[in-house]
């Protein structure tokens, strides 16, 4: 199994584990470039790191972020690897275990699920920042604000009714966009 592979196998967990928002190989200021990156609601972040080889695992060690776990992204963290590569002791205080056997996805150790600090929650912002200025970037001469809102013009285009197949925008469910429920916690934890 290749990287790309691991790195695809991450994303389609990510969506299974319910995250609404998927990035991958993305970077950010503190130069960590999550494998892939999924936040659900509440701004909970999932954070997945996809290894091919025990020596790749052991370098990933040495990487700023992780000597300084504070700095690091992710409310929950897992690494993700072929079956029987990597041991539960091998993991970093509170990071969980991904298995990739067979071409399922088994999760061997669940990740603590409040890992993230105020530090690691601003870097998460400039990664979506960065992420949608690529995106703007790649829209001119429309701004993201006027490409969002597409679907108000395709109705004038179609006299005054969604064209078939398009929900209009008070009709779609965004969960970023429902209040938190009390019981979790915020961003600051």
């Amino acid at each position: 199994m290749t990287h790309a592979q691991l790195v695809e196998k991450a994303v389609d967990w990510l969506r299974w584990y319910r995250c609404g928002i998927v990035l991958s190989e993305q970077a950010c200021s503190s130069g960590e470039m999550p494998d892939a990156i999924g936040w659900k609601q509440a701004c909970h972040s999932v954070l997945v790191e996809c290894k091919i080889s025990r020596s790749d695992f052991l370098a990933d060690r040495e990487k700023a972020w992780r000597k300084n776990p504070a700095k690091a992204l992710g409310c929950e963290r897992f690494y993700m690897a072929p079956s029987g590569m990597l041991q539960v002791e091998d993991l970093p205080v509170g990071w969980g275990l991904l298995e990739v056997k067979n071409r399922k996805v088994e999760m061997i150790k669940p990740s603590e699920k409040n890992l993230r600090t105020a530090t690691g929650f601003r870097y998460e912002m400039n990664l979506l920042l960065a992420s949608l200025r690529r995106v703007e970037v790649r829209i001119e001469p429309q701004s993201i604000t006027d490409f969002l809102k597409w679907k108000n013009r395709m109705a004038e285009y179609n006299r005054g009714s969604m064209p078939e197949g398009l929900a209009p925008e008070t009709n779609e469910r965004n969960c970023f966009l429902e209040p938190a429920p009390e019981h979790q916690s915020s961003a600051n934890d």
